[in-house]
């Protein structure tokens, strides 16, 4: 049967790896992400597998989310998967030494674009009586730690949206799955250090990280699922990772 997965934040890192992944097992596509030459270019490489569609938008604008998918065409609009993978990590400082910009960012971004994005598809999923919601978290929702504050509290908030989304909408047969990967080496430090390389290099240095296609077969697993099963809540480190902070790393 034919499916539609909406995968937000498609356009680098674990989005694009399931984006990939998804074309593979023929589930057509709507991509999501600011970067328009890199939507161009993913559509590119998977329309030849499956229906692409991509919208260039900022999650964390409701105006722009709104526009955009409730302007979907008919044939998009019946939309089977949703991946709230958007967000990211903004500076690793102490609370008093932070941006409050970096805070807005992170709060936009992780909470608030996924709340504007599921806002928009979930009501169809509640008529059709099905459909699949995916919430990428962190370990940081689980494990509150020093210099992250704000960034742990948003995916928090992530871990929480996941646990009540799945309480409501499990009467209409919708099933809601939160992901809380570690540390998984993609643009996320770049971002967080804000490009500082050497910075962002040392966090994945002398342990093998997990890296994108780890969590996009993760969330493949979970979508294939029979429809009597739910992956409420998924963890995934890589293996010398055993909580937030701690990471064996070989010298």
């Amino acid at each position: 049967m034919e499916r539609i997965a909406l995968i937000t934040g498609a356009t680098s890192g674990i989005g694009e790896a399931t984006a990939k992944l998804f074309a593979k097992n023929k589930i057509n596509l709507i991509l999501c992400g600011r970067r328009k030459e890199r939507l161009k270019a993913l559509e590119s490489e998977l329309s030849s597998l499956v229906r692409v569609r991509t919208l260039s938008f900022d999650v964390g604008n409701n105006k722009q989310v709104r526009t955009q998918l409730n302007n979907l065409e008919k044939e998009w609009k019946n939309i089977d998967i949703l991946i709230n993978n958007a967000g990211g990590a903004h500076g690793l400082e102490q609370f008093v030494d932070g941006s409050i910009e970096d805070w807005e960012k992170m709060i936009d971004f992780n909470l608030k674009g996924l709340l504007y994005v599921s806002k928009v598809i979930i009501p169809g999923m509640v008529t059709r009586k099905k459909g699949q919601i995916i919430n990428i978290s962190s370990i940081a929702g689980k494990q509150t730690y020093s210099n992250g504050l704000v960034y742990c509290a948003s995916k928090s908030g992530v871990e929480a949206i996941s646990k009540g989304m799945r309480l409501e909408l499990v009467p209409h047969g919708i099933r809601v799955c939160n992901i809380a990967p570690g540390a998984v080496d993609t643009e996320f430090s770049t971002v967080r250090f804000k490009g500082d390389k050497e910075k962002a290099n040392n966090v994945y240095k002398n342990f093998e990280p997990l890296i994108a296609q780890d969590i996009a077969d993760c969330i493949l697993y979970c979508v294939n699922v029979p429809p009597h099963v739910q992956i409420a809540d998924m963890t995934i480190f890589p293996a010398a990772q055993s909580d937030a902070t701690t990471i064996h790393r070989k010298i």
